[in-house]
């Protein structure tokens, strides 16, 4: 029973990362422009947080335009260990929010950093304080190394249509 408790809180996390409400528009622009104003607005009331990085020691992630299939494959696997039981593939909510979109709407040192360390994320960005609200799970932090993040990471982009 703690096991399931532990995983679903974990779970819970991450989808608390990629947020509580499904963005299905392809406006990168849109979003890029909210980032901005965000940015903006983060930077006043916290000005050490940087929500397009997040917190952490993740400052720049290298992801090429081709997908990395074999670090997806592992990727997969530990989303199916540690993430599964609280995240769909798709848009649809489960204890936390869908991954379809994630690498659209986060920066991959945002998401690296918050599946590593999602605490200290939780603690000063605004945007993950409102979904906590509405998603009433903190994402626990899964102990993950940072290979597996890289990895599901990788997953990630396979998941958003990345070849």
């Amino acid at each position: 029973m703690r096991k399931l408790f532990i995983i679903l809180a974990m779970s819970a996390s991450l989808a608390i990362a990629t947020g509580c409400s499904s963005n299905t528009g392809n406006n990168t622009t849109a979003t890029t422009e909210e980032t901005t104003d965000d940015l903006d607005m983060d930077e006043e009331a916290n000005p050490d947080y940087d929500p397009n990085r997040g917190e952490g020691k993740f400052t720049k992630v290298e992801v090429g335009d081709k997908l990395d299939g074999a670090m997806a494959t592992s990727g997969e696997k530990v989303f199916n260990v540690k993430c599964s039981s609280c995240h769909k593939l798709t848009e649809e909510k489960l204890v936390g929010p869908g991954w379809l979109g994630l690498t659209k709407r986060r920066t991959p040192e945002w998401i690296m950093n918050f599946i590593t360390n999602p605490d200290p994320m939780i603690d000063k960005d605004p945007e993950l304080q409102a979904q906590l609200e509405i998603c009433l799970v903190r994402m626990p932090n899964q102990n993950l190394t940072d290979d597996d993040a890289r990895h599901i990471l990788e997953f990630a982009r396979k998941n958003d249509g990345v070849q």
